[in-house]
């Protein structure tokens, strides 16, 4: 992550499908896909997938500490320490190597 991000976000329902659109540094708008809210030691924190034909890399994921208001509105911050980051990141990895591992435990199954 650049830090161009900041805390202004937009949340809409499209379809099932939650969106987030965040207003970068230079102005200008990226609209993501939330993949899903997950604990890291004593935080929680959101992945979010650039949508397609944003200006992002492919498959690149972007991740943010995550908390509500006391209105139930969401709040993204930037990850500053690599240390924290570093946790998070793993920690997403594992949440997506458990659901993969679900989906081949829950194929076989049937």
């Amino acid at each position: 992550m650049d830090g161009n991000e900041n805390k202004n976000v937009k949340e809409e329902v499209d379809q099932e499908e939650v969106t987030v659109t965040l207003t970068l540094d230079d102005g200008s708008q990226l609209e993501c896909v939330v993949l899903t809210i997950f604990d890291a030691g004593e935080r929680e924190y959101i992945a979010l997938l650039p949508m397609d034909g944003q200006e992002a890399e492919e498959g690149e994921v972007y991740l943010y500490r995550y908390s509500e208001d006391a209105n139930g509105n969401p709040n993204l911050e930037n990850i500053e320490d690599d240390e924290e980051y570093d946790i998070v990141a793993d920690a997403f990895d594992e949440l997506l190597d458990e659901q993969e591992y679900d989906e081949l435990v829950g194929e076989e199954d049937l």
